[in-house]
């Protein structure tokens, strides 16, 4: 195993925002995060826009689109958190960004050539889909090789940052590119190049400052064994349970930002951006003041979910426009605390060698909960309004960190119920 060289600096600038980044390694991974996160929600842009244009605007396919991208990691994301323990996470990936930035080439050449037809589109995303139930519990779980556990969840918290950086920056500049070169098919492109930015960051790195753990081989049951790891360790399973149902109703009020902005408050495109963006000053408000953070904490978990699910209440209830859009801020605020504190608590108190069977489940509880909680609380949104839907996503969230800590002390009580008799079995035996 090779050992991290350690980084200079006092135990005081330890709380520091950026830390992290006076790590070598760690700099290169931040660097081509930006430009390859911006790239990302260009083609997310792109996507969308082209999937209208090849449908004539059809919501249903947009709607299969985002769902076949999603529908791998639902289906075998436990399985890439498995390979991810296998192999060495940066040469895993180093192929995976690879493949990503080939099939962005390709949509790029179809689209610009006016070959590209519907199915493509269905193709590339399940396609993405299956890479990224490899790349992105491998990605997670190999932040603490670069950085080491003393700043993990700073390094994390500067990862939200990045993401949510780009996920106001990368549909504007998508837009105004649209605009300027006349398509998407541009936009596709730019985004292949960006995976020059990670690539070339993963190759520059030194091998030697990477606390790399040997890799697990391959056995049968490395699966179950996994998950039993989890059910074992209450320190795992609570943050995944609270994850699970904080995610569940996460993309749910992403909707309903523009459910209320055009229903409820009648407000014009321009103000519907407004809202977004003030959701997204919120999100990366509270990763830069995650990033400040030294340890996670259990309290700190609970009281950023139960945070979340109060404002989202009090965001259905709000008056008037201006004091929704006040409101959410703290929303978003409230939402990356929890994102950061599971993320980084989980990655601590894993074993090194379960890390990526560890993350492959967390992932898949992280996306897995959307597809049941979007369509339910859009359903309810329709029956009773939009401020109804918020309202009940709310309490339903507040219900889930209820449900978690309770599930967790219940699963905890059997599992050491088991251990006891199996010890008083081989005792008597």
């Amino acid at each position: 195993m090779a050992g991290a060289r350690a980084v200079p600096g006092d135990a005081g600038a330890r709380g520091a925002m950026f830390r992290s980044l006076r790590n070598r390694n760690y700099r290169l991974f931040a660097i081509g995060g930006v430009v390859s996160n911006v790239g990302g929600w260009m083609q997310r842009t792109a996507q969308d826009l082209l999937v209208l244009d090849l449908t004539n605007g059809s919501a249903t396919a947009l709607g299969v689109a985002t769902a076949l991208q999603f529908l791998p990691m639902l289906l075998f994301g436990l399985w890439g958190g498995m390979l991810a323990d296998r192999y060495p996470k940066r040469r895993v990936l180093l192929v995976a960004q690879s493949l990503m930035g080939l099939l962005a080439l390709t949509m790029g050449v179809l689209t610009v050539t006016g070959a590209v037809r519907e199915w493509h589109v269905y193709v590339m995303a399940f396609a993405l889909g299956l890479i990224a139930c490899v790349e992105v519990p491998t990605r997670q779980s190999f932040v603490v090789e670069m950085v080491g556990r003393k700043d993990l969840p700073n390094a994390i918290a500067l990862n939200a940052s990045s993401f949510n950086l780009a996920r106001v920056v990368g549909p504007a500049v998508a837009g105004l590119l649209i605009h300027m070169l006349g398509g998407t098919g541009p936009i596709f492109l730019v985004n292949a190049l960006s995976f020059l930015a990670v690539l070339g960051g993963l190759l520059l790195m030194r091998a030697s400052e990477l606390t790399t753990p040997d890799p697990v081989p391959r056995v049968k049951g490395q699966l179950r064994e996994g998950l039993r790891y989890v059910l074992e360790r209450p320190d795992l399973l609570m943050p995944i349970l609270m994850i699970a149902f904080v995610s569940m109703f996460t993309q749910s009020f992403s909707m309903s930002i523009a459910l209320m902005a055009r229903e409820v408050f009648a407000a014009g495109p321009s103000s519907f951006g407004l809202a977004s963006s003030m959701f997204a000053v919120g999100a990366l408000g509270g990763a830069l003041m995650a990033a400040r953070r030294t340890k996670p904490s259990r309290r700190l978990l609970v009281g950023g979910a139960i945070s979340f699910g109060l404002f989202q209440v009090a965001a259905g209830l709000a008056p008037g426009y201006p004091v929704y859009l006040l409101l959410l801020v703290p929303t978003g605020v409230a939402l990356i605390t929890v994102n950061t504190t599971a993320n980084a608590g989980v990655q601590l108190a894993a074993a090194p060698e379960m890390r990526g069977r560890v993350m492959g489940l967390y992932v898949l509880v992280f996306t897995g909960g959307a597809p049941v909680g979007a369509p339910l609380l859009g359903w309810v949104s329709d029956l009773g309004g939009p401020r109804t839907g918020v309202v009940i996503g709310g309490a339903l969230t507040l219900i889930g960190v209820g449900a978690a800590i309770m599930l967790t002390k219940a699963i905890g009580r059997r599992t050491h119920a088991a251990v006891r008799g199996v010890a008083a079995a081989a005792a008597g035996a």
